[in-house]
């Protein structure tokens, strides 16, 4: 047992360094490519300039980091397995007794941990600097200045409405939307107030409303009612549970958001009436995350610890690289479905990653058996 735990011991230091050269060469790579995309965009903006486009692509990193963690598991994981059984240490170790299964623990959990950190340590980092890098790019590279202009310039906005009894819906539409340091100014502003039927009971226009702290700050607002003549204008408040960066996010890119935050933002979704599969979607695969990278250390095991004597290591180490890029884009099927709500969420998260544990569960039960 001493000698199996000493064993998994190096093995995993092995597995460990392989994983952390190929991920810093992957990265590295992407980078590369990302930063060469953003000049090319940024030729024709005077005002963004080399250091803006610098900064942008390092706000990137650890998004890009999160994104090939589990094909750095894979390919690093084969690098690491192919050599130690080129130099003979793993049939030696088999040859003494030691199952796959046992020398497999220590990189396996190895996997799993890395998994875990970049969901749990590296998701709110990523999240953060990738919010960064959408707002930097947003001002210097894209048309329109800012997330808001995704809906072409206006706001669409359903919210609870407690002023109602029972509690009913009120849905805000505004024409123009700016964003002013941190305020929300909207212009041309309708208001509808529904029941907890969705009937309509009154309909508010303002000629401008600012978003304030769990308030909207209606100005020359006039009531219209059913049967009723309109109001005079008048200021009017509207309580709410949105605020500017709340209204921005949901705009925003779900990887925007780190797991921490993920729960509450799509149950405030849900009680404002926006959608929240994207998000729901994105919390399940960072969940998954870990998995996918055990799932990965499984595969690059099974395909590459074939003895070199018995030839067609090419084609086993091929066939690794091809299986991994097969999950890749069973993955992103899943993930398109599990978007326009085809598959539940929780299912195109966990689905690729799971199917693919049993496929290298399977070949290494059939390589311990051969």
């Amino acid at each position: 047992m001493t000698v199996a735990a000493t064993l998994s011991l190096y093995i995993a230091r092995v597995f460990a360094a392989s994983v952390g050269v190929m991920l810093a060469g992957l990265t590295g790579l992407i980078a590369l490519f990302d930063f060469i995309e953003l000049l090319r965009r940024s030729a024709t903006r005077t005002e963004a300039t080399f250091a803006v486009v610098t900064e942008i692509a390092a706000m990137r990193l650890p998004w890009i980091i999160m994104q090939i963690l589990p094909f750095a598991v894979l390919l690093g994981g084969i690098w690491a397995f192919w050599r130690l059984t080129r130099s003979s240490e793993l049939v030696v170790a088999r040859a003494s007794g030691v199952s796959a299964w046992q020398f497999l623990a220590a990189p396996l959990l190895c996997a799993l941990a890395m998994g875990a950190f970049a969901t749990a340590a590296l998701s709110p980092i990523s999240a953060v600097m990738r919010a960064r890098a959408e707002a930097l790019e947003n001002v210097y590279l894209r048309s329109g200045g800012g997330p808001l202009a995704l809906n072409g310039g206006q706001l669409w906005l359903r919210q609870s409405d407690e002023g109602l009894v029972p509690q009913g819906v009120a849905i805000l539409h505004a024409r123009s939307v700016q964003l002013r340091e941190t305020r929300l100014v909207a212009q041309d502003v309708s208001l509808f107030r529904l029941d907890a039927g969705d009937r309509l009971l009154e309909r508010v226009e303002a000629t401008r409303a600012e978003l304030g702290p769990g308030v909207w700050q209606l100005e020359n607002a006039r009531t219209i009612q059913p049967g009723r003549l309109p109001s005079a204008p008048r200021p009017m408040a509207l309580d709410t549970n949105m605020t500017v960066d709340r209204v921005q996010e949901s705009f925003a890119p779900p990887d925007t958001l780190s797991v921490w935050a993920l729960p509450g933002f799509i149950s405030l979704l849900d009680r404002s009436g926006f959608s929240s599969i994207r998000h729901r979607l994105q919390f399940q695969t960072l969940l998954a995350l870990p998995l996918l990278a055990g799932t990965m250390t499984l595969l690059a095991a099974g395909f590459s610890m074939r003895p070199s004597r018995r030839g067609g290591v090419a084609r086993m180490i091929a066939s690794g690289v091809a299986a991994g890029f097969a999950l890749f884009v069973i993955s992103k099927i899943a993930e398109e479905f599990g978007q326009s709500g085809a598959l539940p969420p929780p299912l195109a998260a966990w689905a690729p990653a799971v199917s693919g544990l049993m496929l290298a569960v399977a070949l290494l039960l059939h390589l311990e058996d051969g």
